[in-house]
């Protein structure tokens, strides 16, 4: 692993990916290596319009690359459910789920989620569990869910999933982060069970320097720390090229064990991939059984394929 780069993940050739949040940022990168290595790749973007562009940039800088866009509004069940139908392929070899909000005003889904925890665990759990026969027809197939080294602000609260006690921006990022490391090590544990080769792996990107971060001040008219954001990716943050080389490890490097975490090596911040710290509420089987019971609720879907 020291040292691993984009030049050593392995050919993709024959092999199908999706990557949610593809339009820009390391979603962008993580689609754009996995093409450059023969994977057909499907951007899945909320934004037709981003997603169309960032398909013609991807096919301009590799002109034999096979990539489509797959229009995917996590934040809207109906979405999710409509892209799951609609995916042309047989098997899927790798599933990204990557898109992401962070520190936004409090705000709710289409489906009245609070929209950090809607988009990032409860649209990628409804997401996973659709396109889970196509997962399983794969051999091999890989889930790669992102995380961040910022769900160690908190925990879970199962009784309050939507912030609907008390809303915090940061507190709620960190629990949906949180929730997509429990995703991980419960569907994890449910594969094992069930006796099959699908891999279920974290990762998060270190401070890497995306639209990511300028969300929360834009939407809320805040110019003053939209420009502080700014300054702070260009001087501190690494590209989001670097940020993508733990998503792209545990996509494709041989030997990813289920619910490792992967992460930059220098202090969780930048680097080259190495594994990573997690915080241990992030490992209790009870809480992620918890969770995964509440998020089959409120998406209603169910992992049929995994069960006895």
């Amino acid at each position: 692993m020291p040292g691993w780069n984009t030049q050593d993940v392995p050919d993709q050739s024959g092999r199908v990916a999706v990557v949610t949040g593809a339009n820009s940022g390391i979603g962008f990168v993580t689609a754009r290596e996995l093409a450059r290595k023969g994977a057909r790749v499907v951007l899945a973007c909320r934004s037709e319009a981003r997603g169309n562009e960032a398909v013609e940039r991807l096919r301009a800088e590799l002109p034999e690359a096979r990539v489509e866009l797959g229009r995917l509004d996590l934040g809207d069940l109906a979405s999710v459910r409509e892209f799951a139908a609609g995916f042309p392929y047989e098997r899927l070899d790798v599933l990204v789920d990557n898109a992401g909000l962070m520190a936004l005003p409090y705000g709710t889904t289409v489906d009245g989620f609070e929209t950090q925890f809607g988009v990032n665990h409860l649209g990628h759990f409804a997401l996973t569990g659709l396109l889970l026969p196509a997962l399983l027809a794969a051999p091999g197939a890989r889930v790669v869910v992102v995380s961040s080294g910022m769900h160690a602000l908190a925990n879970i609260d199962i009784n309050d999933l939507n912030s609907e006690r008390r809303y915090r921006r940061w507190i709620a990022y960190a629990r949906s982060k949180t929730a997509n490391l429990l995703f991980t090590h419960e569907l994890a544990r449910r594969v094992a069970a069930h006796g099959t080769d699908l891999v279920a792996a974290a990762a998060h990107p270190g401070y890497a320097a995306t639209n990511l971060q300028t969300t929360g001040p834009l939407a809320e008219g805040r110019p003053a720390a939209e420009r502080l954001v700014r300054i702070a990716n260009r001087v501190v943050a690494q590209p989001a090229e670097a940020g993508a080389l733990p998503i792209l490890y545990a996509a494709t490097a041989p030997g990813v064990r289920p619910d490792s975490f992967t992460g930059p090596h220098i202090a969780m911040w930048r680097g080259t991939p190495a594994p990573s710290w997690r915080a241990p509420w992030t490992l209790n089987d009870t809480a992620g059984q918890r969770l995964w019971a509440a998020s089959e609720e409120l998406t209603g879907v169910t992992y049929d394929a995994l069960k006895a």
